[in-house]
């Protein structure tokens, strides 16, 4: 077989591979057909009382002694955890977070200093135990109240009906949009979940006031739960019938 033949050979077998694609590229596009979509967002709330509270407490300690200083923040935190055993908090339900000890350089002073810091995270699951507790850590040595976050013990739970109350208010829009067309709303073709987690952390800010009140002899109220609100969004594409 000559040179040119063979050459031939090869740009038929070309053309004839090229020829294939493009036909079975055309074949492919003719067979997906549109679906016809809507895209709607839902969302979905769903509003409980909290049932319990996360409190994150620190002892923290200052000194020109790195020793002395670690000594009197043990002495404290000591005090404190024996103080929330006896309000009877199980102790699987509070631990410590942080333990830290930093020397603090002045410059200008050319001193050294000390501060020690150890937090405790407690959670409380009898809410009617909150102000006696809180008052009790800052007389035992808290002197730093870092986050007070309410909470529920079925957040789980919740946070599934907030996810179906989103999809039936995605449907119910679809339903409304296409209502006025004459059109049907079918299957749900995707379903995106846009949720953002988010849990209220109210600052206790009166923590510190309260050695005045006690040597006032006042004894106020400090809590007011009210309601944390659960919220799941949706993005949903419905097949249009």
């Amino acid at each position: 077989m000559s040179f040119l033949n063979i050459k031939n050979l090869t740009k038929m077998k070309k053309l004839v591979l090229f020829l294939t694609i493009m036909f079975m590229t055309m074949s492919y596009g003719q067979e997906i057909k549109q679906v016809p979509l809507i895209n709607v967002n839902g969302e979905g709330k769903v509003k409980v009382a909290p049932d319990q509270v996360c409190i994150s407490a620190s002892v923290e300690t200052k000194g020109n002694n790195a020793k002395d200083v670690k000594k009197q923040n043990d002495e404290k935190m000591d005090a404190v955890l024996k103080f929330i055993k006896k309000m009877n908090i199980p102790t699987a339900d509070f631990k410590t977070k942080q333990v830290a000890l930093n020397p603090q350089y002045d410059y200008e002073k050319k001193k050294t200093s000390y501060n020690a810091t150890q937090t405790v995270e407690i959670v409380v699951k009898d809410l009617a135990k909150y102000d006696e507790l809180m008052e009790g850590l800052v007389q035992q040595g808290i002197n730093r109240i870092d986050k007070v976050s309410f909470e529920t013990s079925k957040l789980a739970q919740y946070e599934s009906e907030a996810r179906k109350l989103a999809m039936k208010d995605a449907k119910t829009k679809a339903e409304e949009y296409v209502s006025v067309l004459g059109q049907k709303v079918g299957k749900a073709f995707t379903i995106s979940d846009n949720s953002q987690i988010y849990r209220p952390q109210p600052m206790y800010a009166a923590a510190m006031r309260m050695k005045e009140a006690d040597s006032m002899g006042a004894s106020n109220e400090t809590l007011a739960i009210g309601e944390i609100e659960i919220t799941a969004n949706v993005s949903v594409s419905f097949v249009l019938d």
